[in-house]
């Protein structure tokens, strides 16, 4: 940044790095970590990005920038260009979650609502953004968002005091938050403000998993169809694939796949643990690493940090299929005891 570029006017970053002892005791781990990011202004890691994006376009001296998104990316984008001035035309997908579309609309944000798959968003915003000359916040194409995205691990070596956790656990959409976890940690490596690098476990959903399934099948990853409850990484044509892939075998970590009733369950746990309220995308790096943990690739006396990339208010409806529906009563006391008795409570 130039040193007259305008200064951010929200707080982005410095989220909390807790020490989830209750979650650790479930999965059997002695020395769990969670980076809860749903705690930005826009309620997930992906302000990280945007608040780069939006102070190079106030540098450059733009007034529109543009981008397409499954959902977080878009609301950050327009909830910091709001804030900096800025117009915003979001391109996202027709099955974006409505918590995520309300924050768009509600910062101003011209939203495009594409009748098809995330690649069908991008590639029309790719289009448009060459027609009108916007400002280009797209992921991988930007070379800032990188930048944005490692000051998360940043933190947590900072956090840690600078000692590296052994394993970092983070969902995976496009491969651009994994890839800029990595070089994060390759900066503060190379600067010798850490002495050892952590291995990354890339968690995928198994209705889409184009680069989980290239890390365990050994090969190139191929397209795969967007078909998870975790909106924010259903992402079947990944813009940053070489870059994530490359993170992942450089770290000698691994990735894996799990299903939408295991990142279902992984919100149950991280809330009924530690008080945390992830949104799906933002909890499959537990479900997981839950598996991992079970089958022995990670022991119990490895430090493990779990980032979790957004909020679960921003989908709320998955929310209640996570959680169950309330205990409903008619205003009487009888009524009240024959219900809680029912299910044996209190």
């Amino acid at each position: 940044m130039e040193p007259s570029t305008p200064r951010p006017q929200l707080r982005v970053g410095l989220s909390p790095l807790y020490r989830t002892v209750n979650l650790g005791e479930q999965l059997g781990l002695n020395h769990l970590y969670v980076k809860d990011d749903g705690q930005n202004p826009t309620a997930s890691l992906k302000d990280r990005a945007s608040v780069i994006a939006v102070m190079k376009a106030v540098e450059e001296k733009m007034t529109t920038i543009a981008c397409s998104s499954t959902g977080n990316a878009a609301s950050s984008l327009a909830g910091n260009a709001a804030a900096m001035g800025l117009k915003t035309f979001i391109f996202v997908p027709g099955r974006a979650p409505q918590g995520k579309v309300a924050q768009l609309l509600i910062f101003g944000a011209n939203v495009i609502s594409v009748q098809g798959s995330y690649s069908d968003a991008f590639q029309l915003s790719a289009e448009a953004i060459e027609r009108w000359g916007w400002y280009n916040r797209n992921a991988a194409i930007n070379p800032y968002l990188m930048e944005g995205k490692k000051t998360v691990s940043l933190e947590i070596a900072e956090q840690l005091a600078w000692d590296a956790p052994d394993w970092v656990v983070v969902s995976v959409g496009d491969g651009c938050i994994i890839s800029g976890v990595w070089k994060g940690f390759q900066d503060l490596y190379r600067v010798g403000w850490i002495d050892k690098l952590p291995k990354l476990l890339g968690v995928q959903a198994a209705g889409c998993s184009p680069l989980a399934d290239a890390i365990l099948e050994d090969r190139a990853w191929r397209p795969a169809e967007e078909n998870t409850i975790a909106d924010s990484i259903a992402v079947g044509v990944p813009r940053n694939a070489e870059k994530a892939l490359r993170a992942v075998r450089e770290s000698k970590g691994t990735m894996v796949t799990v299903s939408d009733e295991e990142i279902l369950s992984a919100m149950r746990l991280l809330g009924r643990t530690s008080g945390i309220f992830g949104e799906p995308a933002g909890v499959t790096g537990l479900a997981g690493l839950k598996t991992l943990v079970e089958r022995g690739v990670i022991g119990s006396d490895e430090r493990v940090v779990v980032i979790v990339t957004g909020n679960g208010l921003k989908d709320v409806k998955n929310a209640i299929t996570a959680a169950g529906e309330p205990i409903k009563v008619e205003p009487s006391m009888d009524q009240l005891v024959a219900e809680l008795k029912k299910r044996q409570l209190p």
